[in-house]
């Protein structure tokens, strides 16, 4: 039954495309060229390789394999620094009263405009593109565990006290539990961010990557590549963004459960 409910939301995804492919064909226009040649484009640029490398080119290999790592790369940093400062931060009001400026200042910082600074500083692509994204996606998740942290329900904690539970047990026991739901939306939406921020390093300070692959074919003036990007990245994100949502519902049931119960 989840197969099918799910197979009936699709229903949009063909009628847009079919819809796509004959206002292209008939308005003509070579900047707005129909799906129907974008996608083609994708495959032979990503999908005629050798059936040993499932079907994927070198040019794919080139065009993911870097992006992917970097997205992965700088939401993982940002996760374990975001996480543990936030939980840090969230259970010490002291901290918390002193950083809380530095944390709204930094937050409302475009990110971008940092690129020139970091590539001056870092003077490497690849280390200032990672702490473009790091810097810009660490925000959600910092915000996040903080208030995750502060709202933990008081009497779990006056339970843990009575009941003995060192500094650690109530850490793990108690606090990271109580605020995981908080986290996993700060990570969620860093994640979506995650891969904005990628492509807007890459083009700013690239030379290799999808979101280079875009430059290169906008400034070429190659727009069925240049399509054929953004629908990579349109479907990337989908994806990203589903598989995280399956991870988030296995790790959490028991929350889920908690409050059906409760």
């Amino acid at each position: 039954m989840n197969v099918i409910r799910a197979v009936g939301r699709l229903w949009l995804v063909p009628v847009t495309l079919v819809a796509w492919e004959v206002a292209t064909r008939a308005a003509e226009q070579p900047f707005f060229p129909p799906p129907s040649a974008t996608l083609a484009r994708m495959g032979e640029m990503w999908l005629s390789g050798p059936p040993a490398h499932l079907l994927l080119t070198q040019q794919a290999m080139d065009d993911f394999g870097p992006s992917l790592a970097r997205l992965f790369a700088g939401w993982t940093l940002a996760a374990v620094l975001g996480v543990a400062a936030g939980i840090a931060i969230g259970c010490s009001p002291r901290l918390s009263g002193y950083l809380d400026p530095l944390i709204h200042l930094g937050r409302a910082v475009p990110p971008p405009l940092l690129v020139p600074f970091f590539l001056a500083l870092l003077k490497l692509s690849t280390p200032a593109q990672l702490t473009t994204i790091v810097f810009g996606i660490i925000w959600p998740i910092l915000i996040n565990t903080i208030d995750g942290t502060r709202t933990v329900d008081r009497q779990h904690l006056e339970t843990a006290r009575i009941f003995g539970f060192s500094t650690a047990q109530r850490l793990t026991r108690v606090i990271v539990p109580a605020a995981m739901p908080k986290i996993f939306a700060g990570l969620r939406l860093a994640l979506s961010l995650a891969l904005i921020l990628l492509i807007i390093a890459e083009i700013l300070a690239g030379s290799g990557g999808l979101g280079y692959r875009l430059l290169t074919a906008q400034r070429s003036y190659l727009y069925t590549d240049m399509w054929g990007c953004l629908v990579v990245l349109g479907l990337l994100g989908y994806l990203l963004n589903s598989a995280f949502l399956l991870l988030e519902r296995r790790v959490l049931a028991w929350h889920r459960n908690a409050r059906q119960t409760t």
